[in-house]
């Protein structure tokens, strides 16, 4: 039955590379840089709109790709900030408008900046308005080389040299989903305590070996993003036919009712406001590595936190000096380091009993540095878009960094 899903699959994966063709295979070296320009950004359309000031900054990665950062000084009345800067960082698919696409009474960009905090909202590599390269471009396979291994080790270096060099103050971290686990990683090598005062990890993504989405499993156990990789496919976007048509695929080869898709990866999702899903839709989801998904994949199989797994070992050696990838050991990370983590009882991803490994790791059960906020009814997209959030986990989150 394995070997005979498996084979459907990769029929599939051929019919959608040749109706593809060319063109989404094989890269040009054209480059057009018009949707990259910030002039039309996030400031623009979502944060001065709602009375806020914004500033557009732009970060270069050390293997040059160029961020978007967008920072809001003061709260909606004008008055500047009076307390230290926080860095927000998103999770897979997303950028940083999702941490404003509700009111600024439900925002926590907004309620962060109303609340008397420097905000800084990060936009990881490959996303609308982070998309260009010192010399490459989003055309280029070699743009989509990376997984969160590079979020770790040089955007989110870059986003938190920045903002401590702009500021002269040390920083709160806030995190979703990826943007949780490439603090993880970071801090299990001791990075950041000169600079973060605190770190606030929402839907943590460590350990997922237990997650009880059938459908993300499913793709991890057929290499699914592994076979779109060697077929050419090394930018991922998920509102494009070819993804549309491997998930309509998968959906149909394990019998699942994929009408509604989001519920089956991420988990029922009590309080999005319905009405505004539309709105949501506008703006997210956004593009990814190919390479990024079988790292996800890698991790999903295996359990472990670790770097990107090449497979050959010869590979491995040439990037690691060693024949299996290093962990990332989140035990190390400083107990004297305060830490805030929210999950949610229905979330498929940032799955109870993966995360309940991690809370064991990282000693969150005896250290006085750990705050754990536990929603039973709250699944994984709830954490960045739910409609009583603010009074569910912000408000808290805003206590726990004032206390900081």
């Amino acid at each position: 039955m394995a070997s005979t899903i498996v084979s459907l699959i990769s029929i599939l994966l051929i019919c959608i590379a040749i109706a593809q063709g060319k063109n989404t295979l094989y890269t040009t070296k054209e480059f057009s840089v018009s949707s990259s320009v910030n002039n039309d950004g996030i400031c623009k359309t979502i944060v001065e709109t709602q009375g806020y000031i914004c500033e557009e900054h732009t970060v270069t990665t050390e293997d040059g790709y160029i961020l978007s950062l967008q920072r809001i000084p003061a709260g909606r009345s004008g008055k500047n900030a009076t307390k230290p800067p926080v860095l927000i960082h998103h999770g897979l698919f997303c950028d940083g408008i999702i941490w404003l696409l509700n009111s600024p009474e439900q925002s926590l960009g907004f309620l962060l900046a109303d609340n008397g905090f420097d905000v800084w909202i990060a936009n990881g590599r490959g996303t609308k308005y982070s998309s260009t390269h010192t010399s490459l471009s989003p055309n280029d396979m070699a743009y989509w080389d990376w997984s969160w291994d590079e979020l770790a080790g040089y955007d989110l270096p870059a986003f938190v040299h920045y903002v401590y060099n702009h500021t002269g103050q040390k920083m709160h971290y806030t995190g979703h989903s990826q943007g949780t686990l490439i603090a993880f990683a970071a801090l299990s090598q001791g990075k950041f305590l000169d600079m973060w005062r605190s770190a606030a990890l929402l839907s943590p993504i460590a350990h997922m070996k237990l997650i009880p989405s059938k459908l993300t499993r499913a793709a991890a156990d057929l290499f699914l993003a592994n076979d779109l990789y060697w077929l050419g496919l090394h930018e991922f976007v998920p509102y494009q036919d070819v993804a549309i048509k491997l998930i309509e695929g998968l959906c149909n080869t394990l019998g699942v009712d994929c009408g509604q898709i989001l519920p089956l990866i991420t988990g029922p999702n009590c309080c999005i406001n319905s009405s505004r899903i539309d709105f949501y839709l506008s703006h997210e989801p956004q593009k990814t590595a190919t390479k990024n998904l079988i790292h996800f994949s890698q991790m999903i199989r295996t359990g472990k936190i670790a770097k990107y797994d090449y497979v050959n070992p010869l590979l491995n050696v040439l990037h690691y000096g060693q024949v299996v990838p290093p962990t990332y050991d989140v035990t190390k990370i400083s107990s004297e380091f305060p830490i805030f983590l929210g999950y949610g009882g229905q979330d498929f991803l940032s799955d109870v009993e993966d995360v309940k490994i991690l809370l064991n790791e990282v000693n969150a059960q005896n250290s006085t540095n750990r705050v754990v906020s536990f929603k039973e009814d709250y699944a994984h997209i709830d954490y960045i878009a739910s409609f009583n959030a603010t009074q569910g986990v912000y408000d808290t989150m805003i206590s726990f960094f004032n206390a900081h």
